[in-house]
C-alpha cells in the first residue's frame, strides 16, 4: 500500500472527477431502468488526486439517493437543471476496500435518453461516463492532492465522452505494470483551472500580467518623452495631432481636419 505523507495544507475545495465502469460485468435491465455496480469513484483519480479509503467509505450516504442528470449544468456545476435533464438516481452504494465506491442507476425507462444508455451500456461503454461535482477536504502532500474528506455531493452527471474518462463501466485504475493511470493533459481547459484551481490560474497569468503592465509603463513613458519633443519643435498644438494617432482614429478622422490641424500648427 502507498503511504500518504502528511502535510499541513489542509482546506475545502471543489473537485470535478469522471469515472467509468470498464471491465465490470454489465448488469442491465432495461424494463424497470436499473443498471446494477455501476463505479462510482475509486481511490485514484485520474486527475492525479488520491482518496483515503475512510473519506470514501464515509461518503456513502452522501451518494446514496444522489440525483443524476444528463449533461453538465449551462451555467456551471451548481446552477438550477431543467426538468427533462434528470434521467434517474443512484442507490445502494457501498464502499469496496482497495476500489472504492459503487452503486446502482435507477433511471427512467421513458426517458427520452434511456434507449440510448441501453445500448451504449451494452455494446458501446465508452460512450457515457459519470462525471462529479464534489466538495472535499484535501491536503497537498509531494506526490499530490490527497482527499481526506468529501462533505458535500453537489451533482453526479450522465455525459458522453467525458473528458478524462473513456465510458460508463470501467476497470482502469492501473495499466499493465501496476502503475496509476496518468492525467490527461489534453483534457485540461482553462475553465477546468479557473472552477477548480483559480490559484494556479492567477500564478499562470501572472508573468503576462506583470508583463503587459511594464509594456504599458514603458509606452507611456515614450508618448510623454514625444510630447516634450513635439512641444519644444512645434509648439502646443501638435498635441491635437497627436490625440488623433494615439487614440487610433487617425485613419476614421477628416483628412481635412487633419490637414487644417497641420496648417494652423505650422502658421
Amino acid at each position: 500500500m502507498t503511504t500518504i505523507e502528511p502535510t499541513t495544507d489542509n482546506h475545502v475545495e471543489n473537485l470535478q472527477e469522471y469515472s467509468d465502469s470498464r471491465g465490470i460485468a454489465l448488469r442491465v435491465d432495461p424494463t424497470v431502468g436499473v443498471l446494477t455496480g455501476v463505479k462510482l469513484i475509486g481511490l485514484s483519480s485520474r486527475n492525479g488526486r488520491q482518496y483515503r479509503e475512510l473519506a470514501l467509505s464515509q461518503a456513502v450516504s452522501l451518494y446514496e439517493e444522489a440525483r443524476v442528470n444528463v449533461n453538465h449544468p449551462k451555467e456551471g456545476p451548481l446552477a438550477p437543471r431543467d426538468y427533462q435533464d434528470r434521467i434517474g438516481i443512484i442507490r445502494g452504494v457501498e464502499f469496496r476496500a482497495g476500489e472504492g465506491l459503487f452503486g446502482n442507476l435507477h433511471f427512467n425507462p421513458r426517458h427520452a435518453l434511456a434507449e440510448q444508455l441501453v445500448w451504449d451500456a451494452e455494446h458501446n461503454p465508452r460512450n457515457v461516463g459519470f462525471s462529479h461535482n464534489v466538495q472535499a477536504r484535501v491536503t497537498r502532500t509531494d506526490g499530490g492532492l490527497v482527499v481526506e474528506e468529501i462533505t458535500r455531493v453537489q451533482s453526479v452527471d450522465l455525459v458522453a465522452d467525458p473528458a478524462t474518462t473513456e465510458g460508463l463501466f470501467e476497470q482502469q485504475e492501473a495499466d499493465s505494470e501496476g502503475t496509476p493511470a496518468k492525467f490527461q493533459w489534453d483534457a485540461l481547459t482553462l475553465e477546468t483551472l479557473r472552477l477548480h484551481r483559480p490559484d494556479l490560474l492567477a500564478e499562470i497569468e501572472e508573468p503576462t500580467v506583470a508583463e503587459a503592465r511594464t509594456l504599458h509603463e514603458q509606452l507611456a513613458a515614450r508618448i510623454a518623452l514625444l510630447e516634450q519633443r513635439l512641444d519644444v519643435a512645434t509648439g502646443p498644438r501638435s498635441r491635437d495631432q497627436l490625440a488623433l494617432v494615439e487614440s487610433g482614429r487617425m485613419k476614421e478622422a477628416n483628412p481635412k481636419d487633419f490637414a487644417r490641424s497641420l496648417k494652423t500648427n505650422q502658421n
